[in-house]
């Protein structure tokens, strides 16, 4: 496996345990539609939480959160659509990022609650 890769499912193995720590519930992980992926998909508070992780060896370039493009939000709101279609939920839909970077011999968590909205723009 591509160190990219490994490094990308690391970070997911820790952002399910931070949201875990935090009383998530993990639904489902890696659920696909189509072409899309969700990385995570959560329950908190009532509400269902799609979550990108985001993870990176440095900043140099941004932050890792800064890489969830517009495109990638129309992926994820498509992809939940779906989600929320097929399991014929009630609930409020929430969109986060947790953004993961390994710095030095630490990992830094940073989780962004409401990271972005549904919007006719990116459907």
């Amino acid at each position: 496996m591509a160190e990219h890769n490994e490094l990308g499912k690391k970070g997911e193995e820790m952002a399910q345990k931070y949201l875990a720590n935090k009383g998530y519930t993990i639904l489902a992980t890696n659920w696909r539609y189509s072409k899309d992926e969700i990385d995570i998909i959560a329950r908190h508070n009532s509400c269902l939480v799609i979550i990108e992780v985001k993870t990176r060896f440095t900043n140099v370039f941004g932050e890792p959160e800064e890489f969830v493009t517009n495109k990638k939000q129309s992926f994820l709101i498509r992809a939940a659509n779906a989600y929320v279609e097929k399991n014929k939920s009630q609930e409020d839909v929430r969109f986060d990022i947790v953004s993961v970077l390994f710095c030095g011999t630490r990992w830094q968590i940073n989780h962004i609650e409401d990271a972005f909205y549904p919007s006719r723009f990116n459907q």
